[in-house]
Parts: C-alpha cells; structure tokens; sequence
C-alpha cells in the first residue's frame, strides 16, 4: 500500500485522453469534447451542449507499474426534478484492454432538469472528488481509464505509486462513429459496456464516439466535424432522433442526408462509411413523433403522440426511414463502393426485443447494449464485413 509520501501527482495533459476531439482547459483542469469549439457555438440547444461534453467513449490511457491509482475528477451531474437521482457514473479501469476495477465520484456538480418538455434547469455548483483504484497488478502495463459516458467530468490529475506517462499510438485503426443516444450509451451501465465501446473492443480498434443523446439530427457541424477528423473507418446511425423530435420531412430529410454523406467524403473520399438505420423500436416503427415522457406507469417511459395517417404528407416513421436510407446507398453505390448500408433491425430485431424488450421504450437495457454490440462487431467486422482487417 503506498503512503502519502510516495504519491507521485501528475496534472491531465490533453496527451493522457483518447476519443475526444478538443480539451478544454477549465479553472479545475481539462473538459474533454467531442465536438470542436467552432461546431459548438452552431449548436442550437442545450440538450446537445451538454450530451457533447458528456465522455461517452473518451478515456486516460497510459502506461505505468502503479499498483495503486487516483484520479482527481469533477463531476457535473445531470438529476430530473422529481425523480430519484441515478446512480453515480462510473469509471472502468482497463489494464491490458480488460475490465479491471471500477469506481465512482460523489460529489461535483448539479445540472437539475426542472422541465423535461423545454428542458430547462439549474446548476448547483460542487466539489471535485477522486476516484480509486488499489490492488491493480505488479509490472509494467498499459492503463485506460474510460470516464462516466453520461456526466460531463472535467479531468484534473492522477496520483500513484509509481511514475505514469502517456500511452503509445496503439497503431490500432481508428474507427469515427456518429449516433443518437442509443450510441451515446443511454441505459448502459458503466462506459465501456456501451455499445461501441463493445464493438471497437470485439474489432481490436480506437473508438471515437460521436453519439449524441437526442442529437443525431443529421447536422452539418457534426458531418463538418467528421469531415476533419482523422479516421480508418466511419459509421453514421441516424433516424430515430429525426423521427422523435419530428424534426424533418421526408422531402427535407432525403436530401438531408446526400449532404451530411457528400461533406464526409470532402474529407474522406476512399474510406469505409457504413450508413446504419435504427433498431427495432415499436413505439416509432409506424407512429411520427414527437416523442413525449409518459408517467402513467410511475416510471420514466416514452410514447409516440404522432398521427399514422399523416405519413401520406411527408410525416416520418421508423420504417419510412429505414426505406429512404437503404434507397440512397442503393442509389450512390456505382459511384461510392466503400459507402455500405446495415439495416438496425439486423442490430435489434424483433427476437431481440422479445428476448431483450427496451425498459422505456426507446432505450435497450445493458444486455440490449451488448447484443447490438455483438452484432455490429459480427456484420462490420468479420472477414466479408466493410470494415474486415486488410490483408496482402
């Protein structure tokens, strides 16, 4: 067991993080982002200020002999009026790529939702806290250190037992992902059992994560944003948020998406894109939105508050969606082979959801997470898949 004397402290330098796009120098230490500030001062709402900030995917990563290891964190924690408070985010500890230890932060701050229609709410400012981890093993290892997907965590300093330095280019390909919270991990209990955290783990690659809880509303920032990031391998999931804000139609929504599609290429003309559809979700299969919290339940669930017959006026749906997406690869395919469609039901399906049913309607549970996971590794990462390891 270290003592007080041994600690060695070492300040978060941006070359400590992975998965993010910018870090923030803030009066406590680093904000990691996963937009870039010029696509944050375009964004339109809070919702997505904050899901941006939140770390889904980004993580420490280093190499030390420390057995013991502390990360001084301040939280920003997002609580409902209302209902009981989540749980504390966590922490997963790698050593080696595996699931070591896990910890959490109680204090920080509050950012209280007191209006889940117009998502107003109230900051309430709190202490930085640490998160530990002891008994971790002898030798020289490499550490990853995944922060809470769904609190914003400004990052201040490590202290162990022995000296840390920054981890090594993995030399592993980086695979760029853009989605809605499902992507963003919602539900998920801990940051790497999120579904790309499984998958990027399954296919052996660096995850960068741009879902966005209520935010893949097929913005031109996040495809500009895409458009300058450095990537081997790209994935888009898009629809449901389109479908449950009841943000588009279908005359906008189609012509939406050449140009979200034409600005990635801008900046990768050549590289596997792989256009998802959505999961299986009954509630938006056949039903517009907008989508509205229903209570009747004494839980948090959600319900669809569109009228079917007006998909006849441009009104979008989940299947709408699906169909509209699959025609435009069809039809950019002669001249785009490494552009690629997966359907989401061959994500999430209806045995899936008989066997996995989502807890509020939208959102799969933590087994959800990890069947989707399992999925897409299987469908893009095998052999035959779009995104299968060169070989020759």
């Amino acid at each position: 067991m270290s003592t007080e004397q041994n600690w060695i402290t070492t300040p978060i330098t941006a070359d400590f993080l992975r998965g993010h796009l910018e870090a923030e120098q803030t009066a406590h230490g680093l904000l990691p982002h996963r937009l870039p500030a010029w696509a944050r001062r375009q964004i339109p709402d809070d919702r997505l200020a904050v899901a941006e900030a939140q770390p889904s995917g980004v993580r420490l990563a280093f190499r030390t002999r420390a057995t013991t290891v502390e990360l001084d964190a301040l939280p920003t924690k997002r609580v409902y009026q209302g209902f009981p408070p989540p749980p504390d985010g966590v922490y997963d500890l790698l050593v080696d790529g595996r699931l070591t230890a896990q910890a959490t932060v109680a204090d920080g701050n509050l950012h209280t939702i007191t209006d889940m229609l117009t998502q107003t709410a109230v900051f309430t400012e709190g202490p930085a806290g640490t998160a530990r981890f002891t008994d971790l093993p002898d030798g020289e290892k490499s550490i990853e250190i995944w922060l809470p997907h769904a609190e914003i965590t400004e990052v201040i300093a490590l202290r162990t037992d022995a000296p840390v330095e920054p981890a090594p280019d993995s030399g592993r390909r980086v695979w760029l992902h853009h989605g809605s919270s499902i992507s963003h991990g919602s539900n998920a209990v801990h940051p790497s059992a999120t579904w790309p955290a499984l998958a990027a783990s399954a296919g052996g690659v660096e995850l960068i994560n741009l879902g966005f809880g209520a935010g893949a509303l097929v913005d031109p920032f996040t495809a500009r944003a895409m458009r300058d990031t450095p990537a081997d391998l790209i994935s888009v999931k898009l629809g449901i948020n389109v479908v449950n804000s009841d943000a588009m139609r279908l005359r906008a929504f189609a012509p939406a998406i050449h140009g979200f599609l034409d600005t990635i290429r801008e900046g990768h003309p050549s590289t596997p894109l792989l256009l998802v559809s959505p999961i299986l979700c009954p509630t938006h299969e056949d039903t517009p939105g907008p989508l509205m919290p229903d209570l009747d339940s004494g839980t948090l669930r959600f319900k669809a508050t569109g009228d079917p017959a007006e998909t006849a006026a441009g009104r979008l749906t989940l299947t709408i969606i699906r169909d509209v997406l699959a025609g435009i690869v069809k039809q950019r395919a002669s001249e785009d082979p490494n552009l690629h469609y997966v359907d989401g039901r061959d994500l999430y399906g209806e045995d899936d959801h008989t066997e996995l049913p989502l807890p509020d309607a939208i959102h799969p549970s933590p087994e959800g997470h990890r069947r989707i996971g399992e999925n897409f590794a299987r469908l893009a990462f095998a052999d035959n898949g779009p995104f299968a390891t060169e070989t020759g």
